[in-house]
């Protein structure tokens, strides 16, 4: 049985046991980034936002994903699916004063971008260091 529970995704191997999930949070509105204005003037807060339809995006925030060994304390993470919300993500561009990209990561501190990435640079070292 547990092969088929293996197979089947019904268990998960050992190595992921440990794994440590990021707490996303879903950014779908344009008022959630005053609420992330606000919240960057105490702690740190990421915005990740991804393309569904990109297969570099996929990668990338796999990687990323499966980097994130444990949650940078004073830290919110926000995701941003670029298809489903293209205008928040104009938004964010012209907020923020940064160029788009896909995929791309942004931490706001101070309602100021402290830290832009995109692509390959997208990595949990980098996100570490500035943090």
């Amino acid at each position: 049985m547990g092969f088929l529970e293996n197979f089947f995704g019904g268990s998960k191997s050992n190595s992921n046991q440990d794994a440590v999930l990021i707490p996303w949070i879903q950014l779908t509105e344009t008022q959630q980034l005053d609420e992330i204005d606000q919240l960057s003037e105490n702690k740190s807060v990421v915005i990740f936002k991804h393309s569904t339809r990109c297969g570099i995006s996929r990668s990338v925030l796999r990687r990323f994903e499966s980097e994130f060994d444990s949650e940078v304390e004073n830290t919110k993470y926000y995701f941003l699916d670029l298809l489903a919300y293209r205008d928040l993500s104009k938004e964010i561009a012209i907020r923020y004063h940064a160029v788009h990209e896909s995929p791309q990561l942004l931490i706001i501190q101070k309602g100021k971008v402290i830290y832009n990435v995109s692509h390959h640079d997208i990595q949990i070292s980098g996100l570490k260091s500035v943090i």
